[in-house]
C-alpha cells in the first residue's frame, strides 16, 4: 500500500481507520481512541505515524496490538515521456557485454 492509498483509510465517512508505523499497516478502526480517524485530537488516520510515534507517550507495542492489514511501499515510478534514460549506464553495461563478447571468442 503506498501512502497515497493509506490516506484513503482516514477513518471518515465509515472507512477504515489505518495507519503506518516502520513499513506496518495497522487498522485501528476498532480503538475508541481512534474514533472518526482521530487519536486524541493529535493524529489522523490514513498516515504514516512512524517519527510521530518515537515522541508519542506509549511505546510501539500499543501499535502493535492491532490487526497487520498490509506493508507501506514505495509508489512505483514509470519513465515519465521525454525523458531519457542516462547515458553513462547505458555505455557500461555495453563495454562489459563488449569484453566479456572478447574474451569468449579468444
Amino acid at each position: 500500500m503506498t501512502l497515497k492509498e493509506l490516506a484513503q483509510f482516514n477513518g471518515q465517512n465509515g472507512t477504515p481507520a489505518y495507519v503506518a508505523v516502520s513499513g506496518v499497516v495497522y487498522n485501528v478502526s476498532d480503538s475508541k481512541l481512534w474514533e472518526n480517524g482521530n487519536h486524541e485530537g493529535a493524529h489522523q488516520a490514513g498516515q504514516d505515524l512512524t517519527e510521530a510515534l518515537k515522541t508519542a507517550p506509549h511505546v510501539r507495542s500499543v501499535v502493535e496490538r492491532f490487526p497487520v492489514v498490509g506493508q507501506l511501499t514505495a509508489p512505483t515510478t514509470a519513465q515519465q515521456p521525454g525523458k531519457k534514460t542516462p547515458l553513462v549506464p547505458l555505455l557500461v553495461t555495453a563495454g562489459i557485454i563488449a569484453a566479456l563478447a572478447i574474451m569468449l571468442l579468444r
